[in-house]
């Protein structure tokens, strides 16, 4: 079959390496333990099935949803920078932006989208789809949702593990990288636009 023609251990490591550091689960560690400590419950099956299904959607038909609902990928990076931003602001401030009151877990957001399957990691799957088989980068993205699925299965553990004092000190540092990193999401997109609106 040719599907077994396309399969490549090297492209299947690839894909896992960039996405592994694009999600960035274990730098993420500090806001899981967060949201656990927040919410007394992560949904880690239903968090990563969605995340991992977003995925594998966008790596197929991204670009066609963005088109047919009239939003370029640059706007929508923009859009997903923005929620990044709300949740870095909540980690060095302690303060809380989005009520929770209503909420018994934490799953599909924040943790599915944009933790896991954010703007980033959706940007990055259909920069890999123009360099590398498809059944690569879906084998790539399994692999990163198994271990997705098993950091946040940990989160009981790694809240007992890691102690309060050393938890709020991570938090803001976690909270300013992440801040950092959705300003330059915004910051590299938003200079997209402007230039692709300059040449229209």
């Amino acid at each position: 079959m040719e599907i077994f023609n396309d399969f490549s251990l090297k492209e299947i490591v690839t894909c896992f390496m960039v996405l592994f550091a694009v999600i960035d689960i274990i730098g993420s560690i500090p806001i899981i333990v967060s949201l656990q400590q927040k919410f007394g419950k992560i949904e880690a099956e239903r968090a990563t099935i969605t995340a991992g299904l977003i995925m594998l959607v966008f790596l197929f038909v991204g670009n066609k949803i963005l088109k047919f609902i009239g939003v370029d990928v640059n706007s929508f990076a923009i859009a997903g920078a923005f929620v990044i931003f709300i949740i870095a602001l909540e980690m060095i401030l302690g303060i809380e932006i989005n009520k929770t009151s209503e909420a018994k877990a934490a799953s599909i957001v924040p943790i599915a989208f944009p933790l896991v399957a954010g703007a980033g990691t959706l940007t990055t799957t259909l920069s890999l789809k123009a360099e590398f088989h498809d059944i690569n980068i879906i084998l790539g993205i399994i692999l990163n949702t198994i271990f997705v699925y098993l950091v946040l299965k940990s989160a009981n553990w790694l809240e007992k593990r890691i102690g309060d004092a050393t938890l709020a000190i991570l938090q803001k540092v976690f909270g300013i990288i992440l801040l950092a990193i959705s300003i330059k999401l915004f910051t590299a997109n938003f200079a997209q636009l402007v230039k692709a609106y300059i040449n229209f």
